[in-house]
């Protein structure tokens, strides 16, 4: 079995209409790859598709609801369609409560639909496609949030797309078909608009998943430093108690 070759990739990226995932396009794109955009906001996604590729022949856009099964089917069957066999898919899509406490959010269950079932249904659609030929990659966009627990849901989604990541790898040794996890800290985007604190762009991450096709690991923790929070965390879970009073319960007026 031979790896795939370090341009002209066939890439599925989810989410990829605003924050890490609109920067990652433009990493991939730079890169060579070729790119089926997916994401709930059509006309954000139409625009960064001509911007990346006026022609519309390397990169396409695919309005996509990753909770939806006839949406994930379309998107996958979309990017057949154009470019013929998909070589990877990057799961980004990601949500978390963005208001107040889990437990008072009308369907906190939606961020588990989001960045767990998700990733999983459409890893399950192009996965004996990639199998039968021996090669393909599937990235998933975990977080430091499922190495040292921070807000119940979001760490609960995140905790279980480490367990899925790093089982599946190991169920796919020897196929050919590489299994990669990419756990980002704060970083810049519409997700931690609120957090105050010091943070890198969402560039440092695109750049985390471009590098990883071209040279596989099994996790990368970005920005770096956060590994050694993360283990702190395993090894001094008190302190990591400590922190999350001084920082995380911030975020809620009501506290």
């Amino acid at each position: 079995m031979t790896s795939l070759p370090a341009k002209s990739r066939t890439v599925i990226l989810t989410g990829a209409s605003s924050g890490i995932g609109r920067a990652a396009a433009f990493e991939l794109a730079s890169r060579g790859h070729r790119l089926v955009l997916a994401a709930r906001r059509e006309a954000e996604l139409a625009a960064l598709a001509r911007e990346l590729d006026p022609s519309g022949s390397r990169v396409i856009a695919v309005p996509t609801d990753v909770t939806d099964d006839a949406s994930r089917r379309a998107l996958v069957d979309a990017a057949r369609a154009h470019f013929g066999p998909i070589d990877v898919l990057i799961n980004n899509a990601g949500v978390t409560v963005e208001r107040g406490w889990w437990w008072d959010d009308p369907d906190p269950l939606r961020v588990l639909r989001v960045n767990l079932e998700a990733p999983i249904e459409l890893t399950r659609l192009v996965l004996p496609e990639m199998r039968s030929r021996g090669a393909g990659h599937i990235v998933n966009i975990g977080s430091v949030a499922g190495r040292a627990a921070t807000h119940g849901m979001y760490s609960a989604s995140k905790f279980g797309l480490r367990g899925f990541s790093l089982g599946l790898r190991r169920e796919l040794q020897g196929t050919g078909v590489e299994v990669s996890l990419i756990a980002p800290g704060f970083v810049r985007s519409e997700m931690t608009a609120s957090a105050r604190l010091p943070m890198p762009g969402p560039e440092i991450v695109a750049r985390a998943m471009a590098d990883v096709l071209e040279h596989p690991r099994r996790e990368v923790i970005v920005p770096r430093f956060y590994a050694l929070l993360a283990a702190l965390e395993h090894l001094l879970p008190s302190l990591g108690d400590w922190v999350t009073a001084r920082i995380i319960h911030r975020r809620y007026d009501h506290r």
